[in-house]
């Protein structure tokens, strides 16, 4: 007898506490950590509730930066290029355009077709 594969659902194996992937749990603890940063500020004025919702806030931001994907809207130009996406390969390349002095190098095909 031969041996057969059977398919089994592995989604949600890679994720932590069934929302969280590794990497969606990083940029939300970084959110965090930066939200800590205006806790800690707002802790000196007695303001600690609004200190914790903007620490909230910033650790949702991270969340939604490490999770989802651009939006395929075709009315704005940035979205219709940078559709379908994640949020996060879109803002480094977006920093890295701004580090090469506004300069993109495109490859427009190989050495055949130069010929």
């Amino acid at each position: 007898m031969g041996t057969y594969y059977l398919p089994r659902n592995v989604k949600g194996e890679g994720r932590i506490l069934f929302i969280f992937t590794a990497k969606s749990l990083i940029y939300s603890a970084v959110g965090g950590g930066i939200g800590f940063l205006f806790y800690l500020i707002f802790s000196l004025f007695q303001l600690d509730l609004v200190g914790y919702i903007i620490m909230g806030i910033f650790a949702l931001i991270g969340f939604c930066i490490g999770t989802f994907k651009m939006p395929e809207a075709q009315g704005l130009e940035f979205t219709r290029k940078t559709g379908g996406e994640k949020i996060d390969d879109v803002i480094l390349r977006a920093i890295k355009f701004k580090q090469k002095n506004k300069k993109i190098y495109i490859y427009k095909g190989d050495e055949t077709d130069a010929k």
